[in-house]
């Protein structure tokens, strides 16, 4: 990995608001190619909106190739990653939540949630495949989980085991105030990054959903260490922007007693 800047946004996505929360989308990718950025992250179904149960079912859309066309186009004109997601609809009417992947040299990558959390899972449907993303352009390999995800350890030594630098963890996470979710993200994502010797990138929605939700935002960057790098704490939309040291990775992965993973007895477990 080499050093990269990444941007990860907290957007306020109004449920079945589609069109607004993509122009908001590439609003925000803009911002963040203007400030320096080749990557930006954005929250869980932060194009169609977060909902669950019967709320769900006339905001999912599915992956269109105007959608796709339109961030490709944004993704290589400004030589960024764009990874965002949605209430994925496909052809059999199975409904997943799923984030996806554009670069600029025109690949794409998808990931539908595994875990699904207990009011979802009436009406999500769970993905079956940990994969990992290469990004050619920056010379990255990271792996995407979505909010109830991050609680299965197993998950992330998965994609870090598979060669995942990064993780992204976007999220629709309601209730409580910033300062408490940021807490309560604390206790897990820390172990996360520091356990997998990888960096942990998390995003969040924020604000009234217009479907009962109120988000409080946060977003937060954690290094192989286990130690926050950034974290965005404020209530409105914003940018969280930070450069992510592959010299930082590097020491931390040839240091015998700071890296885990190649001492990790796959043969019990």
């Amino acid at each position: 990995m080499k050093d990269i800047t990444i941007a990860l946004a907290v957007q306020n996505s109004i449920c079945g608001m589609y069109e607004e929360n993509l122009s908001k989308c590439i609003k925000l990718t803009a911002m963040a190619s203007k400030k320096g950025a080749s990557l930006i992250l954005f929250p869980e179904m932060n194009l169609t909106g977060y909902a669950s149960g019967k709320k769900l079912l006339p905001i999912a859309k599915p992956l269109s190739d105007e959608l796709i066309s339109t961030l490709r186009k944004i993704s290589t004109n400004k030589s960024i990653t764009i990874v965002a997601g949605l209430a994925h609809k496909e052809s059999d009417n199975k409904i997943y939540a799923s984030h996806f992947a554009i670069m600029p040299d025109n690949s794409f990558f998808i990931y539908k949630k595994t875990h699904t959390a207990p009011p979802e899972k009436k009406t999500l449907s769970r993905g079956n495949k940990i994969e990992i993303c290469q990004d050619k352009s920056n010379d990255l390999y990271f792996g995407i989980q979505l909010c109830y995800d991050a609680h299965f350890p197993q998950l992330t030594t998965s994609m870090a085991v598979k060669g995942a630098d990064l993780v992204f963890i976007p999220h629709a996470s309601p209730r409580g105030t910033a300062k408490e979710k940021y807490q309560s993200w604390m206790r897990h994502l820390t172990a996360r990054a520091f356990d997998n010797g990888i960096f942990i990138a998390a995003c969040n929605q924020t604000g009234e959903n217009g479907a009962g939700l109120l988000f409080p935002g946060v977003a937060v960057i954690i290094g192989p260490d286990g130690k926050i790098i950034s974290k965005y704490t404020e209530k409105k939309e914003g940018l969280l922007i930070s450069k992510l040291s592959g010299e930082k990775l590097k020491n931390i992965r040839n240091h015998r007693m700071k890296y885990f993973l190649p001492n990790r007895r796959d043969d019990l477990y």
